[in-house]
């Protein structure tokens, strides 16, 4: 167990927990402005709104356990702090090849209109990008200060 528990690299991946565990919950389900688009579109037929709701307990599932694995004190600190990223880090790159599914896209053609891009692509698909580069800050932060303490 290192002295300082709660180190930079951990904190970085304890927001994207928080982050994985209540984005879809949130932007899926409570929040009006994205929620109309999904579990309470219309247009969605009940088994895609059964995969929406999969895919939102899934995010839940994975966020909570990644926090207690960081939140533990027993055990290889480190080996839980990665295992915690690539967790995490699973929903978030799993958006770029289910684009290449027939049939798929980031949003649905009638709500093209409000659709958010940042720097060209799809609001969602950037905040993966930023979750993913987030997560592998923290990790080679971890790495680099494992192995100057190990040397």
């Amino acid at each position: 167990m290192t002295k300082r528990h709660w180190s930079l690299p951990r904190v970085l991946i304890a927001l994207m927990a928080v982050e994985t565990a209540l984005g879809a919950l949130l932007f899926d389900l409570v929040l009006h402005d994205t929620a109309h688009e999904h579990m309470y579109n219309p247009a969605w037929p009940p088994h895609a709104k059964f995969h929406d709701a999969q895919y939102i307990v899934m995010s839940l599932a994975l966020g909570l356990f990644a926090l207690v694995l960081l939140a533990r004190r027993h055990g290889d600190a480190h080996a839980r702090l990665l295992w915690s990223a690539g967790i995490l880090a699973v929903p978030w790159a799993g958006m770029f090849p289910a684009l290449l599914f027939p049939g798929t896209a980031t949003y649905d053609p009638e709500f093209e209109a409000g659709t958010q891009f940042v720097l060209g692509l799809h609001g969602q698909v950037f905040m993966a990008l930023v979750t993913l580069a987030i997560l592998g800050v923290a990790v080679g932060l971890a790495v680099a200060r494992r192995r100057q303490v190990a040397s």
